[in-house]
């Protein structure tokens, strides 16, 4: 849930009886033929099997499905002289705490994320268009590995105008 509207989530999916099978961001937009998904919609893997399917969504219903997670050198690029936070590491992190590894960084799920394509073919980085308490509600096709980086940028307007990245809130239902 996007507790002040601002927030932005990376999201990550592997199968979990086989890691090595990930959500897909070029999988999903081909198979969709879609960049941004609706109700009903699923998030594939890069076997193309459906692994979230959009059940609920009460934002205005814009995730990004182009961009890359954030990563050290996306920082390094804007000026950011020392180590920054990054959802590239989160994500490592996260998954080194449960005992696996993942080759590379994966194209996430950026959830809340405001990145229009324009008429030039150009895309804009804008903020959430989201309002604190909107939700977007996934249900798992299979067993599941999930890691959400809450995106630390703090750089640019990706998390709003403020540039503060803050809590969101996730809940997991069976």
């Amino acid at each position: 849930m996007s507790v002040h509207g601002s927030q932005v989530l990376d999201l990550w999916a592997f199968n979990g009886h086989d890691p090595s099978e990930y959500l897909s961001m070029e999988h999903t937009r081909s198979k969709n033929s879609k960049i941004i998904l609706s109700m009903g919609d699923s998030y594939v893997s890069d076997r193309r099997r459906p692994m979230l399917t959009v059940l609920e969504d009460t934002s205005p219903g814009i995730h990004d499905t182009l961009l890359c997670a954030c990563n050290s050198y996306i920082y390094q690029e804007a000026g950011c002289a020392g180590y920054h936070r990054n959802c590239s590491d989160n994500l490592h992190e996260a998954l080194g705490e449960i005992g696996l590894k993942f080759p590379f960084t994966p194209g996430p799920l950026n959830v809340f994320m405001n990145i229009p394509v324009k008429k030039d073919h150009t895309i804009a980085r804008l903020p959430p268009s989201t309002r604190p308490g909107d939700y977007l509600k996934l249900k798992a096709e299979m067993d599941l590995v999930v890691v959400i980086s809450a995106c630390p940028q703090d750089m640019t307007i990706i998390n709003g105008v403020d540039r503060i990245p803050r809590d969101v809130h996730f809940a997991i239902e069976s």
